[in-house]
C-alpha cells in the first residue's frame, strides 16, 4: 500500500504538469490600461479613449471581472477616461464622467479635484453661470497641487460674471503664487480698473510690466500688460507715461506691432512729430499684413506733413497706396482660393502639421495665400476651437478609413486561427479525455486509501501496509503450503515447521514496523492530496484555455458584419460634419477676409487723397519758394 501511495503521487504530478501546460505567472499590470496611458502621454488622445473605452467595455462583460488585470486598475482607468475626453474637448461624456465622480462616495481631495476640472470646463465653453455654481461647490480639504489653480480660476470666474471686486479679493493673495507670476498681477490690475479704482489698478498693470523673467510666457504677459497700461495712458492724455511704457515692450513679442504704433502716436500727440518717426520706421519694415503696419504705412507720411516735409509724405503716401493694392489684390485672390477649397485643404496637410508653428508655415505654401491674413483670426479662441475640431474629423475620417481595412486583417487573422486550431483540437480532445480519466482513477484511488487509513485508526491492519516484496513472499509460502498439503502424509514435517517460520519472520516485519509504516502511508497521503487539490484549478484552467482557443475564430462574423455597418454610417456622418465644419471655418475666414479689405480699401482712399494733398502742397510750398528767390 506504501508504494502504491508514491506510484499515485508520481502520476498525478504528471498529470498535473500536463494538465498545466505551463507554470501560473505572476499576475501582471494590465498591459491595455499600460497602452493607453502611453498614448495620453504622447497627447494623442483619441487613441488613448478608444483604447481605454474598449478595454474597460470588454472588463464590464466578463463573467468573472476580479479574474481580469485591470481589476486592480479599474477605479484609476474610470476617472482616466474621463481626464482623456476632458483633453480631447469631449466635455459632455468628460463632464458626465467627472459629475459621477462628484457625486460618488469619494475623499474630500478627489471630489474637489474633479468640481474644480468641471468649472474649468464651463469656463472654457463660455458658460461662467454654471462654472460660477460649480466652483461654488468647493469644501472641505483642496488638493495642494491645485490650490492655486483653484483660486486663480475662481478669480477668473467672477471677473467673467461681472463680480470684479470678488475676483480681486482673491487675485490680491494669488500675486506671489507659483506658477502665476504676471498672470495673477494682471488680472489684479484688470480687475482693480473694472473696479473703479483706476490708479490702483494702474499700479499693478506697471508692477507687471516691469517683471524680470526668461520665461517665455512671463515675458508675454509682461509685454500686454504694457501695452493696455500704455492704451490706458494715452486715454488719460498722460503721453509721456504711454511713451514709457510702450517702450518697454519687447521689440521681438507678439505685442511688439502695437507698441510701436502706440509709442509713435504718443510721440504725435506730445508734438515730437520726428521722434515718431523713430518707432514707425521699425514698424513699417514689418509684416504688411499686419494691420498695426499698415496703419503705421499712413501714419509715417502723416508724421513728415506735419513736419513740413510734403515731397516725402507724397512718396511715402504712394508707396502706401502701391503697397495697399497689391494687398487687395492678394486678399481677392485669398478669397477666391478659400471659395476654391484650398484653404481646407491646406489645413490638413500632415507636412505643415508636424511643426509646432505650422499655422505660420501655411503662409509658405504658395497654393495657400489666404494665410497671410489670417493669422490673427487663426490664433483666437474660437477659431482654434472650430479648427481643431474640424483636424479631428480629419483624422477621424482617416481612422475610419484605416479600421475598414483592419476589418479585412481581422477576417485574416481569424481563418489562419482556424486553420491552425482545426486539426489540433480533435488529438488534444482525445489525447485529455484519456488523461482525465487516468486523472479520474488515480483519484477515486486515492480517495480508497484515506478511507482504509482512516479505518485502521479505529481497527488496526498491518497487512494493509505490507511492501510489493512482502506480499510476493507471503503468496510463494501459501503456493508451497499448498503443494504440501497436496503430498503430506498427515504427520507434520520439518519443511512445515520451516514455513511456519518463515510465515512467523514474515508476520514479525509487518507488526513490529506498523507504527512506522502508518505514519509515513499518511504523509504519503498528504504529499499525494497537495497535488491533487490543484488539479480542480488545472482542469478548469485547460477548459477555460481549449474555449479560448475556439473563441479565438468563432463568432466574429456577425460583429465584423455590424461593425462594417457601424464603420459605413459613421463615415457617411463624418463626412457630413467635416463639410459644415469646413464651411464654418470658410465664412469666418471669408468675413475676416473681407473686413480687411475694406479697411485696406479705406486705408486706400485716405492714402489717394493724402498724396494728392501732399502733392498739392509740396508745389505749393516750391511755388512760394520760387517767388521768394
Amino acid at each position: 500500500m506504501f508504494r502504491l501511495l508514491v506510484l499515485l503521487t508520481y502520476l498525478l504530478c504528471a498529470v498535473s504538469a500536463t494538465a498545466a501546460g505551463v507554470n501560473t505567472p505572476k499576475k501582471p499590470a494590465d498591459p491595455f490600461f499600460g497602452e493607453a496611458l502611453y498614448y495620453a502621454y504622447q497627447e494623442e488622445w483619441f487613441a488613448a479613449i478608444a483604447r481605454l473605452d474598449t478595454e474597460l467595455g470588454q472588463f464590464y462583460e466578463l463573467d468573472e471581472p476580479e479574474l481580469d488585470s485591470l481589476f486592480h486598475h479599474l477605479g484609476e482607468a474610470e476617472f482616466d477616461v474621463g481626464d482623456f475626453e476632458l483633453a480631447y474637448r469631449m466635455h459632455h461624456r468628460g463632464g458626465r464622467a467627472i459629475k459621477a465622480v462628484i457625486e460618488g462616495n469619494v475623499g474630500e481631495e478627489v471630489r474637489n479635484a474633479a468640481i474644480f476640472r468641471l468649472a474649468r470646463i464651463f469656463f472654457q465653453k463660455e458658460q461662467p453661470g454654471n462654472a460660477l455654481l460649480t466652483v461654488e461647490r468647493v469644501s472641505g480639504t483642496v488638493p495642494e497641487k491645485i490650490r492655486d489653480d483653484l483660486a486663480f480660476l475662481r478669480a477668473q470666474i467672477l471677473m467673467a460674471n461681472g463680480d470684479f471686486p470678488g475676483a480681486a479679493a482673491i487675485l490680491a493673495e494669488l500675486r506671489e503664487a507659483g506658477g502665476l507670476e504676471g498672470f495673477a498681477s494682471y488680472n489684479l490690475g484688470i480687475a482693480l480698473i473694472r473696479s473703479g479704482k483706476i490708479a490702483e489698478g494702474r499700479r499693478y498693470l506697471d508692477l507687471t510690466g516691469r517683471i524680470v523673467s526668461d520665461e517665455p510666457v512671463v515675458q508675454a504677459i509682461r509685454d500686454k500688460a504694457n501695452l493696455v497700461l500704455g492704451y490706458k495712458l494715452m486715454e488719460e492724455n498722460d503721453f509721456e507715461g504711454a511713451k514709457e511704457v510702450f517702450d518697454r515692450v519687447r521689440l521681438s513679442g507678439p505685442f511688439s506691432n502695437r507698441a510701436l504704433l502706440g509709442s509713435g502716436w504718443a510721440d504725435i500727440s506730445r508734438g515730437d512729430f520726428e521722434k515718431s518717426l523713430t518707432p514707425w520706421s521699425i514698424l513699417i519694415e514689418r509684416e504688411i499684413t499686419d494691420p498695426a503696419v499698415q496703419e503705421g504705412m499712413l501714419a509715417v507720411p502723416y508724421a513728415y506733413g506735419k513736419l513740413g516735409m510734403f515731397s516725402n509724405a507724397a512718396i511715402r503716401y504712394g508707396e502706401a497706396l502701391a503697397s495697399f493694392n497689391s494687398e487687395i489684390d492678394k486678399l481677392g485672390a485669398s478669397i477666391r482660393s478659400i471659395r476654391e477649397g484650398k484653404f481646407l485643404r491646406a489645413l490638413v496637410r500632415e507636412e505643415v502639421k508636424q511643426d509646432a508653428d505650422w499655422v505660420v508655415k501655411l503662409r509658405e505654401l504658395p497654393e495657400t495665400p489666404e494665410t497671410y491674413y489670417l493669422l490673427n483670426l487663426m490664433s483666437s479662441h474660437s477659431f482654434q476651437e472650430s479648427l481643431k475640431n474640424y483636424l479631428d474629423l480629419d483624422e477621424l475620417r482617416r481612422k475610419l478609413e484605416v479600421w475598414d481595412r483592419d476589418l479585412n486583417a481581422f477576417e485574416e487573422i481569424i481563418a489562419l486561427r482556424e486553420a491552425y486550431y482545426t486539426p489540433l483540437l480533435p488529438e488534444i480532445d482525445d489525447k485529455f479525455r484519456r488523461l482525465d480519466s487516468k486523472m479520474r482513477l488515480r483519484l477515486e484511488q486515492r480517495d480508497n486509501i484515506g478511507n482504509r487509513l482512516r479505518a485502521m485508526l479505529v481497527a488496526p491492519r498491518p497487512d494493509y501496509l505490507a511492501t510489493m516484496e512482502e506480499r510476493l513472499f507471503g503468496e510463494r509460502i501459501v503456493r508451497l503450503e499448498q503443494i504440501m498439503a497436496t503430498r503430506s502424509t498427515g504427520e507434520p514435517g520439518e519443511l512445515t515447521e520451516r514455513f511456519g517460520r518463515l510465515r512467523g519472520v514474515l508476520d514479525w516485519n509487518i507488526y513490529s514496523q506498523y507504527d512506522q509504516r502508518f505514519t509515513e502511508a499518511h504523509q504519503s497521503l498528504r504529499d499525494l492530496n497537495l497535488v491533487a487539490d490543484l488539479l480542480p484549478a488545472q482542469y478548469f484552467s485547460f477548459v477555460r484555455t481549449r474555449q479560448g482557443a475556439v473563441q479565438s475564430y468563432q463568432g466574429y462574423d456577425d460583429t465584423i458584419r455590424r461593425l462594417r455597418i457601424r464603420i459605413k454610417a459613421a463615415k457617411g456622418e463624418v463626412r457630413e460634419l467635416m463639410a459644415r465644419q469646413g464651411h464654418m471655418l470658410e465664412v469666418m475666414a471669408l468675413n475676416e477676409l473681407t473686413g480687411r479689405r475694406t479697411r485696406l480699401e479705406e486705408f486706400q482712399v485716405k492714402a489717394r487723397f493724402a498724396m494728392a494733398d501732399s502733392y498739392d502742397r509740396a508745389i505749393g510750398a516750391q511755388g512760394r519758394k520760387g517767388e521768394g528767390q
